[in-house]
């Protein structure tokens, strides 16, 4: 058992995260340099090679808070990582280095009053799982109840605060620089909501409102909350049975399998937020469990974010046209939901024309592969080439969670790779007659 002074415990102080990010990066980045050139030379496609994203995996867990978080989004792209260096990365998904088991039941005891032995009947000492906040442990109630107790790091308020100052510090820089670069209301908007994840007892509230917005679905789970159990710092769940979609993955399942999956995967999304006016934004597969009685559960509720009616109100009839295949005014449906364009409208309209046009393309086709999708690759190619005058068109700042979560799904469908009738579920999304 580790000491008081728990190395696994995220480093503290600003400089001292900043220094051990800025080593990382120039182990980091002279090898995607090489990558680079090899890729120049016609072989290794891979942006990192094994190696460096063993760093990645090592500094990163060791910091956790928001580097961490960082890692878990790299984590998911297919496009840029050869399945070998993304298997290394998801480690960072939920298995972070642990925290001493000294340490979870001095929380516990801190928030709850008495340690894991007089509140429940069986504690594990070695967690299910270790995130960016906090770690997991298995539990039973004196009911005979199994739940998940999560369990937060200290100190690490004080981590992910410095943090978001590090990272401030290059918002504003940039921001001074150029009026067009300018993202501070975007960085205030992530800031805020990665900030509030810290507190668990509105994680409880949320989870109890995500299970109401999933209720008509019952091939849906999210599991119910143990209010006696939870406080500030420690959060105790319902325990889901299962693998998690990182870990069903690599069981080869069948294409009906996935189908299935990718289905609730896509209603998990999109029905919350037609619905309730809210998302899941942290959408790592870690976050998503398959179940054997075929359901898919959801976990981890910090990141739900909820939206203005008219941002939700707009992007529904927005996929309502799209899916009925009419002719829509998507530069007035733009500014209506939020954005503000600064570029001349026919120019404006083509380019949000051919981002919808990209995504859209399961929509509009009765059989989709996303084995061989290749959305992820022609967006940021789309973005890329045209990238000074996108600066021109800027978001509402509570656009960020909504891309955050419908970019970590397209990349999720994209990893299950499923075949069908994708159109399908989008229709059914929408209420639309298939």
């Amino acid at each position: 058992m580790a000491s008081d002074s728990d190395d696994k415990l995220p480093p503290q102080g600003r400089f001292n995260r900043l220094r051990k990010l800025a080593g990382l990066s120039m182990q980091v980045g002279t090898d995607v340099l090489k990558s680079g050139a090899k890729r120049l030379a016609g072989g290794a496609p891979d942006l990192l090679s094994k190696e460096a994203a063993e760093k990645l995996v090592s500094t990163l867990g060791e910091l956790k808070g928001a580097a961490m978080k960082l890692g878990q989004a790299v984590s998911m792209d297919p496009d840029l990582l050869t399945p070998e260096v993304r298997q290394v990365l998801a480690r960072l998904q939920n298995q972070a280095p642990a925290m001493s088991y000294a340490q979870v039941a001095r929380v516990v005891e801190e928030e709850l009053g008495a340690p894991p032995e007089a509140l429940f009947r069986e504690f594990s000492q070695a967690p299910l799982a270790a995130a960016s906040l906090g770690q997991v442990h298995r539990a039973v109630l004196e009911d005979g109840r199994a739940v998940a107790v999560k369990v937060q790091y200290p100190g690490i308020d004080a981590s992910l605060a410095h943090d978001m100052e590090n990272l401030g510090l290059v918002v504003k820089t940039v921001s001074k620089a150029s009026r067009l670069m300018d993202g501070s209301a975007y960085f205030q908007e992530f800031r805020d909501e990665l900030l509030l994840e810290l507190d668990y007892r509105r994680e409880a509230s949320l989870a109890e409102g995500f299970a109401r917005s999933v209720a008509s679905r019952p091939e849906l789970c999210v599991p119910g909350v143990i209010a006696s159990h939870s406080a500030k710092r420690v959060l105790t769940l319902e325990l889901l049975e299962g693998l998690t979609l990182k870990d069903w993955l690599p069981t080869e399942p069948s294409n009906e399998e996935r189908f299935r999956v990718a289905r609730q995967l896509i209603l998990a999304t999109y029905v919350p937020f037609f619905s309730a006016g809210e998302i899941h934004a942290d959408p790592h597969p870690g976050n998503f469990m398959v179940m054997p009685d075929g359901r898919l559960g959801l976990l981890d509720f910090g990141s739900i974010k909820r939206f203005s009616p008219r941002f939700v109100e707009t992007n529904q009839r927005m996929l309502s046209l799209t899916m009925r295949m009419e002719p829509l005014d998507i530069l007035a449906m733009s500014r209506e939901v939020g954005f503000t364009v600064e570029l001349p409208d026919a120019e404006a309209e083509e380019l949000i024309a051919e981002v919808l046009r990209i995504a859209g393309r399961p929509m509009r086709l009765p059989d989709y592969d996303y084995a061989t999708c290749e959305i992820n690759r022609d967006m940021r190619n789309h973005f890329s080439r045209n990238a000074p005058r996108f600066l021109r068109i800027k978001p509402p700042a509570e656009a960020v969670m909504f891309f955050r979560s419908t970019g970590g799904l397209a990349q999720n469908l994209r990893l299950i790779g499923a075949r069908g009738d994708f159109r399908a579920v989008f229709l059914e999304v929408t209420d639309l007659p298939t």
